[in-house]
């Protein structure tokens, strides 16, 4: 069987998680590198011993006819053109989250995949994490009962990456967009992906990217630019309804007066809840009595290997035609989710998704 033949469009920061993906698949090759910075494209083509470098999409796509499929990796304004083009030049995609700026990008990305029949997996990482195949699995079960509520939190004191980050020309938003994304995709997910119906948002910017501080907890990224723009949320929080009755309070930050940085999801069931941390706690009650279930986070709920995961999946949903875990659909729901909380905010009334 040969090997899929690999490319990466934008090798900064994320990429590295793609990259250590693909190395470790033994049934795809990385073949070419895509990135308009010229200085981070060599680098990172020295470091992985990728000869084939590319400054425009056009070019790689051209002078690599033999790929097979790309992940796109760049700013989040470019991840719409990025995927379309690589689509239509025959490749199947990998999409980095957000899925796009907004749904209207989104809804064309799926147009195009569909025409095309080329798949289009999004980036949502945190399905296959073992806290999330865990939780499912007694979900499934119907331990939990009927999930009614939830709360999904993703907060940072002081951690805005900087950069292109706090743009909002290139980034679309500011900590919602960028973390709130994967807790929505993910307590979505785990609720069996219902239709969203409404939301209801706030959004402030009191507190800025707070580069003054000089213990920031390691969050800056060294490829996101150096610039000092933030024209972006610091924070945002939201209640989005969903059909059948199911509702998800969400509250994401870049910065936020707290003690600690927070990345939680709790679940609430009528037979059972949950608290992922991502250690998961299980809360019910048997024989009378309430009932505690932990597991144990150094082995079963192990966070490594996660993008690994994600990126075998993806070569086996083409090389086998697995059914995709992270189809286009579910990123054009959750950008409609993202842009309802964005225009609530801005007009201070529920917004009806449709």
């Amino acid at each position: 069987m040969k090997k899929l033949k690999i490319g990466i469009i934008g090798v900064g920061n994320i990429s590295k998680h793609h990259i250590a993906g693909y190395l470790q698949d033994e049934s795809c090759e990385l073949y070419a590198f895509c990135d308009i910075n010229e200085k981070t494209l060599k680098m990172k083509g020295e470091q992985h011993g990728i000869t084939r470098l590319y400054t425009s999409k056009e070019e790689m796509f051209e002078k690599c006819p033999e790929l097979d499929a790309v992940s796109v990796c760049t700013w989040n304004n470019s991840h719409a053109e990025n995927s379309i083009a690589a689509m239509k030049a025959g490749l199947h995609v990998l999409c980095e989250k957000p899925m796009a700026m907004n749904a209207k990008e989104a809804e064309e990305m799926l147009k195009v995949s569909k025409e095309t029949g080329k798949l289009l997996m999004i980036g949502f990482v945190r399905r296959f994490g073992n806290d999330c195949v865990v939780s499912r699995d007694f979900i499934d079960a119907g331990d939990f009962g009927e999930l009614y509520y939830a709360k999904a939190t993703y907060l940072r004191r002081a951690g805005c990456p900087g950069g292109w980050f706090g743009d909002k020309s290139r980034s679309g938003g500011g900590p919602l967009i960028d973390l709130g994304v994967h807790v929505i995709d993910l307590t979505r997910y785990l609720a069996g992906n219902p239709k969203p119906i409404s939301a209801y948002g706030i959004t402030y910017n009191k507190l800025g990217a707070r580069f003054d501080i000089k213990l920031r907890g390691g969050y800056l990224s060294t490829d996101a630019g150096n610039d000092d723009k933030f024209d972006v949320e610091d924070f945002a929080g939201a209640i989005i309804r969903f059909e059948g009755g199911f509702s998800l309070n969400i509250e994401a930050s870049f910065s936020l007066n707290l003690k600690n940085d927070v990345g939680c999801i709790e679940l609430f069931g009528t037979k059972a809840g949950a608290k992922l941390n991502p250690e998961l706690e299980i809360f019910t009650d048997r024989n009378g009595y309430l009932v505690n279930q932990n597991f144990n986070a150094n082995t079963a709920l192990s966070m490594e290997g996660i993008f690994e995961k994600e990126i075998s999946h993806f070569i086996d949903c083409i090389a086998n035609g697995t059914k995709c875990k992270n189809p286009a659909e579910d990123g054009v729901e959750i950008m409609k989710i993202l842009d309802a909380i964005y225009e609530s905010a801005k007009t201070g009334h529920e917004v009806i998704i449709k």
